[in-house]
């Protein structure tokens, strides 16, 4: 089947994202305050492309998962912002992890093209690995790191079922959340340029899911 990008107002509606996502994690290597403000327009912008993509007729429950995916990341995000009084940590592990459901929800019912291929097994593999490594170390987190790691883990392996940009953003939104929970949960073990990393990556990640899902939905639109 032939490939189809994604009509240029839909491209350009992406440069916003791009634009303030570099400006972020530049703020983030040289320790700027103003990357805090900066990290709260990452979500809302990549929503953009996705609100133009309304008139392009793709299935509504597509889309709405798809922003739903980002609200809740977007929530997860600014949790010590939106919900100074409660506890961060717990905030952001059900947040994200209600976005990865959105996330498989999506995949599943939309996107899947293919049966998952058996190098998925490594994100299998990785859960077990992170629970064997950071579990002594979570404390009364434990079965809530394991829960945000299995729908995260199930994020990465449901993707390696849709189109190969949407497998790429998957393993970047995985290595985003495995140096974050490194950071979180060892923080003596990383230095201090992991920041940036954990932006770089997850908004790649973000970036590539949203974009190789508008361009499956297309293709699957027009085929």
């Amino acid at each position: 089947m032939q490939r189809r990008s994604l009509p240029t107002p839909i491209l350009w509606a992406f440069v916003p994202f791009v634009v303030v996502s570099a400006v972020h994690v530049a703020l983030l290597a040289v320790e700027s305050p103003a990357a805090g403000t900066t990290k709260l327009l990452l979500m809302p912008l990549l929503a953009v492309p996705v609100v133009f993509s309304i008139r392009r007729r793709f299935p509504a429950s597509a889309l709405v998962a798809l922003l739903a995916a980002l609200l809740f990341s977007w929530l997860g995000d600014g949790a010590s912002v939106f919900f100074p009084m409660a506890p961060e940590l717990p905030l952001m592990l059900m947040f994200f992890g209600i976005a990865h459901v959105a996330y498989i929800a999506l995949f599943v019912r939309h996107l899947s093209r293919r049966r998952m291929p058996w190098w998925a097994l490594i994100y299998a593999v990785w859960w077990i690995a992170m629970l064997v490594f950071l579990g002594p170390h979570t404390g009364g987190l434990l079965i809530a790191v394991a829960a945000y790691g299995l729908v995260l883990g199930g994020t990465a392996a449901f993707s390696s079922r849709c189109h190969p940009i949407i497998a790429v953003g998957g393993v970047f939104f995985l290595a985003s959340d495995t140096v974050l929970a490194f950071r979180l949960f060892l923080p003596d073990g990383l230095p201090s340029w992991s920041n940036p990393v954990i932006m770089l990556t997850y908004t790649l990640g973000q970036g590539l899911l949203v974009a190789g899902a508008l361009i499956a939905l297309r293709e699957k639109r027009t085929s």
